[in-house]
């Protein structure tokens, strides 16, 4: 990352930081833990070309997601828009469709959240009706 997308990234952190607390946004950390999970796992492919996963789960505590749940439905999609901006302005590569999945868990540590990714390949919707006629 050069030196320029460091101080956007930070100045952006910044701002959305203080809309956050102005206007009650979306947690601010909540974003960041997705941008450090989709980076942390970035794999350099070949000459410009960088794969990060594209499955996400982000397990939040009772309180956390009954706060979020008062927003509105939208809460995966808005972050899912956020990480695929994130992406975009990196020139990262998803592994396959983005997704990011805002579920309820007793299992968090220090009851707040918890962030994983991985890939998930593209099932065609052919074949998913065809595994399930295979069902007896």
């Amino acid at each position: 990352m050069s030196a320029l997308s460091a101080l956007e990234d930070a100045l952006e952190n910044r701002w959305q930081a203080l809309r956050a607390r102005l206007f009650d946004r979306e947690p601010v950390e909540l974003v960041d833990a997705l941008r450090r999970e989709c980076d942390s796992h970035a794999v350099v492919c070949g000459a410009g070309r960088v794969m990060v996963p594209n499955a996400y789960d982000v397990e939040l505590a009772g309180p956390v997601h009954d706060e979020l749940s008062r927003r509105g439905a939208g809460v995966g999609q808005a972050l899912t828009d956020r990480l695929a901006r994130h992406a975009a302005r990196h020139g990262y590569e998803w592994a396959g469709p983005l997704a990011v999945h805002v579920r309820r868990s007793a299992e968090v540590p220090g009851g707040r959240y918890r962030v994983a990714s991985t890939v998930m390949p593209h099932v065609s919707a052919d074949a998913f009706q065809r595994a399930g006629e295979r069902t007896p």
